[in-house]
């Protein structure tokens, strides 16, 4: 039905006015008495055979919801009751920001796949740790692991980004399970340069020392983009290493073109922004394969990118992933996307346990 009558329907209308819409069915839907539940039924799979201990966190089910769908941290509950076992929140920088005119979301319909140039467009880190301090006291028996990524301001130099990552991180700090460092969104001016070795081994370690002055330091995972050369997955290899960071996520979205089924004047119309979906799904899994194999295995790879199947989703932890997250198959597939992998997961490990990473 989704796929059919629902889908059809939502393309319709411009990308990120669904999405808006979209999000506001499911907040206000969701908080009619009787609904939640109802969704609960439908959607989540309790069941302790899917349950993924990584990075020192019991995850409820491996699969989570990316950044991006939920930048304000609005929509934990709801997503918790569409059945993810975890959901990031953000990107969000220190400071409100609107982000990059609009249009700025498009859909690659023929490639499964969106492009974005979105821009960080977030209400703000303050805001945000708010919204999850208040779910914290309410949760309604909610089990879903909260992940919070951040970002430097657009107007931020480079020089002076770890200032803002620190702002939000000290924001967000007693709100969220884990942190995610995003220095791999194409939609930022700038913003990839942090990916080289030298800064991104200074704004690593000094999130670090923040992290350790703690009673209880969180896991600090890192955001990488599938566009790195071998030669810089390596230097991320030895990045993890040196600074003593919980992980890595492979990966955001590409600025490459190549293999789209969408004409190509269509595409430069389109313009700059990042590739998500389909067009992403080999590339993320021949980064998380690398990674994985060149590290031994030495730190845990949450896979993102291309996902719509339970097959996809197989794909990327047979590759080396512990975890996965979807965003784009979700608009594509639909509510149910998480219980189908789920479902599917779950037959697997009957005779082949997940592993504890």
């Amino acid at each position: 039905m989704y796929k059919r009558i629902i889908l059809p329907l939502l393309f319709r209308f411009d990308a990120e006015t669904i999405h808006h819409a979209v999000t506001t069915v499911l907040k206000f839907g969701l908080a009619l008495p009787g609904v939640s539940a109802v969704c609960r039924r439908l959607f989540v799979i309790e069941d302790q055979r899917l349950n993924r201990t990584v990075f020192g966190l019991t995850f409820p089910n491996p699969v989570g919801m990316a950044a991006g769908f939920d930048k304000n941290a609005e929509l934990v509950s709801e997503l918790s009751d569409l059945g993810f076992g975890f959901v990031e929140i953000g990107t969000v920088t220190p400071r409100p920001q609107p982000g990059n005119p609009r249009p700025r979301l498009f859909r690659l319909k023929a490639d499964g796949g969106l492009i974005n140039r979105m821009g960080f467009n977030n209400k703000g880190a303050g805001p945000a740790g708010g919204r999850l301090r208040h779910f914290a006291k309410n949760r309604g028996g909610r089990n879903v692991i909260i992940g919070g990524n951040i970002g430097k301001n657009k107007d931020t130099p480079n020089e002076s980004a770890l200032n803002d990552y620190l702002v939000s991180f000290r924001e967000l700090f007693d709100a969220v399970d884990y942190f995610v460092v995003n220095v791999s969104s194409p939609n930022t001016p700038g913003l990839r340069d942090l990916q080289e070795r030298e800064p991104l081994t200074r704004l690593l370690t000094a999130l670090q020392t923040e992290n350790r002055q703690r009673a209880t330091p969180k896991p600090i995972l890192l955001k990488i983009a599938p566009d790195l050369t071998n030669g810089q997955l390596d230097d991320i290899i030895a990045i993890v290493s040196d600074t003593g960071i919980a992980g890595v996520i492979a990966t955001n979205t590409t600025i490459s073109r190549d293999g789209l089924r969408t004409d190509s004047a269509t595409v430069s119309q389109i313009g700059a922004g990042g590739v998500s979906g389909r067009p992403l799904r080999e590339r993320s899994t021949e980064v998380i394969r690398y990674l994985h194999q060149q590290s031994g295995g030495a730190f845990p790879i949450i896979g993102v990118g291309g996902i719509f199947s339970p097959e996809d989703a197989q794909e990327k932890l047979q590759a080396g992933a512990s975890l996965i997250q979807v965003y784009t198959s979700f608009i594509y597939e639909g509510p149910g996307l998480a219980k189908r992998i789920n479902r599917a997961l779950l037959k697997d490990v009957v005779t082949s346990p997940l592993p504890t990473v």
